[in-house]
């Protein structure tokens, strides 16, 4: 779903609308219809194809995933309160230079109201692609995704330095790092926390309202997995037109 969906649907809620019960919004669902609109009272306002809802999976098979575990994040944007603690964490679990970044808080202000305005915090990282556009631009393989958790990672060692990664991330997810002479980008925390036996990354540990959920997509008891299926819930990935395939996604809620 576009973010100017998003807000129009926000819109609707804030002037005192009410949403279907979750049997008939299944209903419509299971139809290939979510509903965008219901007056007070619980009559359907307006409906719409239900693919952009499951947009965010759009090439991605819901049960044949192709690693195991299969990593992603889920950032519940609206608890976002920009406390920076996510950043805090990641710089000292991940050693980053204070000129660098694994993971930023972008920020916007929305109208909301003829004379009202609310800020909005968007938590940004490497999206981890199915289909990452820094490996198949990189001349020395110095940027690869691991066959076994899908993770895109970086050897320092290959890395010339050309920047031709940087260009092609959809996501700006990556800066040169000036210490080791390559370049660097979130991993997920594979090698200072996953690789130890650590089950979750620095900065979902750190957060304190909950809004980074790690964990495998593979697996269908873990919360990941629960909140990317819910067919009640939506979900969106940013810039899907790239074809990308992010693993990492975002919701409200």
């Amino acid at each position: 779903m576009k973010i100017e969906d998003l807000e129009r649907f926000e819109k609707m809620e804030s002037e005192g609308l009410e949403t279907l019960p979750s049997e008939e919004r299944r209903r419509f669902l299971q139809m290939g219809l979510a509903v965008t609109g219901v007056f007070a009272g619980g009559t359907v306002l307006s409906l719409m194809s239900a693919r952009p809802v499951n947009g965010a999976l759009e090439g991605i098979s819901l049960k044949d995933y192709p690693y195991k575990p299969h990593y992603c994040m889920v950032l519940r944007q609206d608890r976002c309160i920009d406390c920076e603690l996510c950043k805090e964490a990641c710089v000292k679990t991940n050693h980053v230079p204070e000129y660098g970044y694994r993971t930023t808080i972008l920020e916007r202000e929305l109208t909301v109201g003829p004379a009202s305005r609310q800020r909005e915090f968007m938590p940004v990282l490497c999206n981890q692609c199915n289909r990452p556009p820094c490996v198949r631009v990189c001349p020395t393989v110095a940027t690869y995704k691991d066959k076994t958790t899908g993770i895109v990672m970086m050897d320092p060692k290959k890395c010339i330095g050309c920047k031709t990664c940087m260009a092609a991330c959809p996501y700006n997810a990556r800066y040169f790092n000036e210490e080791i002479r390559a370049i660097d980008k979130c991993d997920f925390c594979f090698a200072s926390r996953l690789s130890k036996g650590m089950t979750t990354t620095a900065c979902a540990e750190a957060c304190p309202a909950d809004v980074r959920i790690f964990g495998d997509l593979s697996d269908p008891t873990s919360r990941v997995y629960q909140l990317v299926h819910d067919p009640e819930r939506v979900v969106w990935v940013l810039r899907p037109e790239t074809g990308a395939a992010p693993n990492v996604f975002y919701t409200k809620g």
